[in-house]
C-alpha cells in the first residue's frame, strides 16, 4: 500500500525539525560531557600526580638512608681496621650530623654494647635499647620511640653491625628524628600541597608535615616504606580540592577564542606594518652606510674570531690594490702583508687570536698588488652582537704615506732652520771673532819677531827662545781652538742622539761664550756638579741652545753696571725627576709680562736687527730631546732660563765614564 502525498510531506517535515534538534541536543550533551570529562581527567592526573610525588619522596628517603648506611659501613670498616681513631671517628660523626639534619645522633658501640663515641651532649642522656651482637651484617632498624623530654617526637634507631670474619666488633647505630625526615626529605613544593604524614602498623602517627594546611581527604596515597626489620606507612594527603564544573566552559571558550582570534588579527596587522616600517628604515641605514663607506678614504675591515677576513670597504680594497672578492674569506697570511714584516704579522696576529688587541693604534707596512710598500696606522676594536658576545674584530687602515712625507719635509725644514740659526748667530759673532783672532796673532808676531832678533843678534839665550816659542805655540792653539769651535758648530749635518756629557759640551763651547762676553765686559762663571749623569742628546742642537741663551744673557746685561754684569751657568742633578737641570742666568734688565707672553712665539723679538726664532728654536730643540725649556725673573735682578734634559737610562750611573 503507497503513502499519501500528506504523510510523506509530514514525513520530510518531521526529519527537517529533528535534525535542528538532534544537533542541539548533541551541543549540549557534548557542553556537558566535555566539562566533566575535563573534571574527569583533572580529577585522575591529580591522583596520579599525587602518586608519583609520593613515590618519589619515598625514593627520596630510602636514597638518603642507604647513602647514610654506606657512609657509616665505611667509617665501620675503619674502625674495624684501626685506621680510624676514637677522636677522628666522632669528628666525622659530627661532620655527617652536621651536613644531615635528618640525623638525630649517632652512637659507636663496642663489642660489650658499651658506648665509645657519640654525638650527643651528654653521654649520660643516651638510651640505647641493646642489639643483639649475634645479628649478621645487615642494618636493623628498632620501632620508633617517643624522644626523652618531648611530646609526640619519635626516633628512628638503626644499627649497622661491625663484623670481621664473622667476629663482632661492635655497632654504630644512627637514630633519626621522623620529623625531620620529613622536613628536610620531602620537599617543599610537595609539603605546600599536600599534607604528609609516617604512620606504624597500628596507624598511629608518628610524624606530620603540612606546610600548606591540612588535608581535605579527596586525592590520597598510602606508600609502604621498607625499612630493614620495620615497616612504615607513608600517607599523603592533597590540600587541593576537587574541580569546578563550568557549565558555561564551551560557550566561555569560544567568546575567548573568538576575541582571541580577533585580538591576533589586529595584533598581527600591527606586527607586518612594524616589520614594513623597521625593514624600509633598515634599508635606509644599510643605504646611507653604505655611502658612508663608499665616501670613507680609510680603510675598513672585519675579521672573525678565527682571524678570516668577513668585510672590507672600497677605501681599503683601492688601497691594497685586490678586489674585495680576492681577500674576503682567506685566512692569514694575506697577500698584502709585505715579506720583510712577516714576522711582525704573525706575532700580532696570535696576539689578537688570544684576545690581547692593542687599544691604541699602532704603526705597520703593507704592500700594494703591484708590490709598491706603504706605511699604514691600524686601530684595532672588538665586534660585538646584540647578546654582548664578541664575534670578531673590526679595524681601521689609514695610509699615511702623506704624512710620513710631510713629517720628512718638516724635519728637514726645521733642520734647515737650525742651521739657519747657527749661521745667524755665527753672523753676529763674526766681527768679534776677527778681532780675536788678531791678538793671539800679533802676539805670535811679536813672539817669533824677538826670537828671529835674538837669532840674528848672535847672542842667543836658549831660555828666553824657548819660552818664546812656547808663548807662540799657546797663542796659535788658542786661534786654533777658537775656529774649530766655530766650523763644528756651523757645519750642516743630520741630528743624531749619543750619551753626552755636559761639562765637556759647556768646556767645548766655552771659548766661543767667552768671545761673545769679552766684547761686553762680562764675566763667566761656570758652576757643574760634579759625576753629572749623561744625557741621551744631539751635542750640536744643545751647543746651539747654550749659545743662543748666554748670548741673550750677554746682550741682556749690555748697559748694567759693571758690577753686575756677570754671566752664571749652572749644572746640577734632580734626583726627584732622574734629569740634568741646566740654568743660564744673568743680571740684565729682565723680562716683562707683556713681553713673557710672547717671548718663544716665533718671529717676535725685542732686538731691532733680530730674526724672532732664537728662544722658539731653543725650546723646539729642548722639546725634541723629551725635555723642557722655561724662565723665572732672578730674585737679584735679571732672568734665569732653566730647561731639562731627562738622563741617559743606560748611562745614568755618575760614575760611568
Amino acid at each position: 500500500m503507497s503513502k499519501s502525498p500528506l504523510s510523506q510531506r509530514w514525513s520530510s517535515q518531521k526529519w527537517r525539525l529533528l535534525i535542528p534538534i538532534l544537533l542541539v541536543l548533541l551541543f549540549l550533551i557534548t557542553l556537558i560531557w566535555l566539562p566533566w570529562q575535563a573534571q574527569r581527567m583533572e580529577t585522575n592526573e591529580r591522583q596520579e600526580q599525587l602518586i608519583a610525588d609520593t613515590l618519589w619522596v619515598e625514593q627520596a628517603i630510602h636514597f638518603q638512608f642507604d647513602r647514610n648506611e654506606e657512609i657509616l659501613r665505611q667509617m665501620g670498616k675503619e674502625i674495624i681496621l684501626e685506621q680510624l681513631s676514637t677522636e677522628k671517628a666522632a669528628e666525622r660523626f659530627r661532620q655527617l650530623l652536621k651536613s644531615n639534619h635528618e640525623i638525630h645522633r649517632i652512637d659507636w658501640f663496642d663489642a660489650n654494647n658499651m658506648l665509645v663515641s657519640s654525638t650527643s651532649d651528654s653521654l649520660k642522656t643516651v638510651q640505647h635499647q641493646p642489639f643483639a651482637s649475634s645479628a649478621n651484617h645487615a642494618t636493623i632498624c628498632l620501632p620508633p620511640q617517643i624522644e626523652v623530654n618531648t611530646k609526640n617526637s619519635y626516633l628512628l634507631s638503626c644499627q649497622i653491625p661491625l663484623r670481621k670474619n664473622n667476629s663482632f666488633h661492635g655497632s654504630i647505630v644512627i637514630s633519626y628524628r621522623l620529623q625531620n625526615i620529613l622536613e628536610e626529605m620531602a620537599p617543599w613544593w610537595f609539603a605546600q600541597d599536600n599534607q604528609i604524614s609516617l604512620l606504624n602498623s597500628d596507624e598511629k602517627l608518628l610524624a606530620n608535615r603540612s606546610a600548606g594546611g591540612p588535608g581535605k581527604n579527596i586525592y590520597t596515597h598510602n606508600r609502604l616504606l621498607e625499612l630493614p626489620g620495620l615497616s612504615l606507612t607513608l600517607h599523603t594527603n592533597s590540600n587541593k580540592s576537587e574541580p569546578k564544573l563550568l557549565s558555561n566552559l564551551l560557550v566561555l571558550s569560544v567568546v575567548l577564542l573568538s576575541l582571541g582570534l580577533v585580538w591576533s588579527l589586529i595584533a598581527l596587522w600591527r606586527d607586518i606594518n612594524r616589520r614594513l616600517a623597521a625593514e624600509g628604515a633598515l634599508r635606509k641605514q644599510v643605504a646611507f652606510s653604505n655611502a658612508m663607506e663608499n665616501s670613507l678614504l680609510t680603510g675598513l675591515r672585519a675579521r672573525d674570531m678565527q682571524g678570516r677576513l668577513t668585510y672590507v670597504n672600497p677605501a681599503f680594497c683601492k688601497m691594497v690594490g685586490l678586489r674585495a672578492t680576492d681577500i674576503v674569506g682567506r685566512v692569514p697570511p694575506m697577500p698584502y702583508w709585505a715579506p720583510e714584516a712577516f714576522e711582525e704579522y704573525q706575532e700580532r696576529f696570535s696576539q689578537m687570536l688570544s684576545g690581547s688587541v692593542p687599544t691604541e693604534g699602532f704603526e705597520t707596512i703593507y704592500q700594494r698588488a703591484n708590490g709598491e710598500r706603504f706605511p699604514v696606522l691600524i686601530h684595532e676594536s672588538a665586534l660585538v652582537n646584540e647578546f654582548g658576545k664578541q664575534t670578531g674584530w673590526m679595524s681601521s687602515i689609514l695610509d699615511i704615506s702623506e704624512l710620513k712625507r710631510a713629517q720628512e719635509l718638516t724635519q728637514q725644514q726645521q733642520e734647515k732652520l737650525h742651521a739657519s740659526a747657527r749661521l745667524a748667530t755665527m753672523g753676529e759673532i763674526a766681527s768679534m771673532l776677527a778681532h780675536e783672532l788678531n791678538q793671539p796673532l800679533a802676539a805670535i808676531s811679536s813672539y817669533t819677531t824677538g826670537a828671529i832678533n835674538l837669532i840674528e843678534a848672535g847672542n842667543i839665550d836658549s831660555q828666553m827662545l824657548q819660552e818664546a816659542m812656547q808663548k807662540a805655540s799657546n797663542q796659535a792653539q788658542r786661534a786654533g781652538h777658537i775656529i774649530r769651535s766655530v766650523h763644528e758648530f756651523v757645519k750642516k749635518r743630520e741630528a743624531s742622539r749619543e750619551p753626552v756629557r755636559l761639562p765637556q759640551l759647556i768646556d767645548s763651547i766655552m771659548p766661543l761664550v767667552e768671545l761673545q762676553a769679552q766684547a761686553s765686559h762680562v764675566m763667566v762663571q761656570c758652576q757643574l756638579d760634579e759625576h753629572l749623569p749623561a744625557v741621551l742628546a744631539d751635542k750640536v742642537l744643545l751647543e746651539q741652545v747654550l749659545l743662543n741663551l748666554t748670548r741673550n744673557a750677554v746682550e741682556s746685561m749690555s748697559q748694567c753696571p759693571p758690577e753686575q754684569r756677570i754671566l752664571r751657568v749652572v749644572a746640577r742633578h734632580s734626583n726627584t725627576a732622574n734629569s740634568v737641570v741646566v740654568e743660564v742666568i744673568d743680571r740684565g734688565h729682565g723680562i716683562t709680562s707683556e713681553i713673557a707672553q710672547q717671548l718663544f712665539s716665533p718671529f717676535f723679538s725685542t732686538k731691532s736687527s733680530g730674526m724672532g726664532m732664537g728662544l722658539n728654536i731653543c725650546r723646539t730643540a729642548i722639546e725634541f730631546h723629551g725635555g723642557t725649556l722655561t724662565h723665572v725673573d732672578n730674585p737679584v735682578g735679571g732672568t734665569i732660563f732653566r730647561f731639562s734634559l731627562p738622563v741617559d737610562a743606560g748611562t745614568n750611573n755618575p760614575d760611568t765614564p
